[in-house]
């Protein structure tokens, strides 16, 4: 049975966008700035911007709503068992942070009984935002956005942030594959690339090694503009989820990709 519509999801929907709205200041203050570079555990970068909002999201969290859980990049997991879960990315993309490119974001989500309901991807350095709230259309900004028709993945763009995601031997090969499939391949999007395809400039995003913070908020800003997010077997995103995604505008590209991937791409040849 599907999860149920959470009460007042306007309410926290708005509380969201609040979220994005705090951690915009913080980004813009530390962007292209001399801040240090850490090296994480997983050999990942972080940064005094990416603590200091995540930091400055758990307080609003627990001064809003104390009984909600919260699970971010950098201050790890609490109450992950309660029914409403905050997902945060502070800074998706820290590489691009750090090498003084615009596209990365904030990603904050809002699970409801493990299930996406709300979810903002903010490019705050580029002033674009994308709300997805369950059931609804997807926004930019205050207008609708919509990914756009692609049925050939002969036709299409592909996106993914960086080859040397596919760590794995397997990974590796099955996105060589579809790589050879596509029209045209660009690099280094991060969250960015996602709200692209939710708004009709990219049409499949491929990745691997993605966390629940990395996908999460992705999920019904997608799904609000038509397209479809799964992992590599076609199954719904969750917490516990491998973290090979792909994500397409067009609904009849997601099979088709699927099939690729797992090296049945006779369909995708039709």
């Amino acid at each position: 049975m599907p999860s149920k519509t959470p009460p007042q999801l306007d309410a926290l929907a708005a509380f969201a966008v609040a979220l994005c709205d705090a951690a915009r200041p913080i980004a813009r203050r530390y962007f292209r700035t001399p801040v240090a570079i850490e090296g994480k555990q997983d050999l990942s970068p972080v940064t005094i911007a990416d603590r200091t909002i995540e930091q400055a999201l758990r307080r609003m969290i627990g001064e809003r709503h104390p009984d909600h859980g919260i699970l971010g990049e950098e201050e790890g997991a609490e109450r992950t068992d309660a029914p409403y879960v905050w997902v945060i990315d502070p800074i998706d993309g820290t590489r691009a942070f750090i090498t003084g490119k615009p596209t990365f974001g904030t990603l904050v989500a809002l699970l409801f009984e493990g299930r996406p309901v709300v979810g903002v991807v903010d490019v705050s350095m580029l002033g674009d935002r994308w709300l997805g709230v369950a059931g609804r259309p997807t926004l930019l900004g205050d207008a609708p956005a919509r990914a756009r028709g692609c049925r050939r993945l002969a036709d299409a763009y592909l996106s993914t942030t960086s080859p040397q995601m596919f760590a794995e031997p397997q990974e590796g090969d099955a996105f060589r594959r579809l790589l050879g499939t596509v029209k045209s391949t660009v690099y280094g999007g991060d969250c960015f690339a996602y709200g692209l395809l939710s708004s009709g400039f990219i049409d499949v995003v491929c990745e691997a090694g993605l966390k629940p913070y990395d996908y999460c908020a992705l999920i019904p800003v997608i799904e609000g503009a038509g397209g479809r997010i799964a992992d590599w077997q076609g199954q719904p995103l969750h917490l516990g989820a491998k973290g090979q995604v792909v994500a397409v505008g067009d609904q009849a590209l997601l099979e088709l990709a699927i099939d690729v991937l797992r090296g049945e791409g006779s369909r995708a040849r039709s």
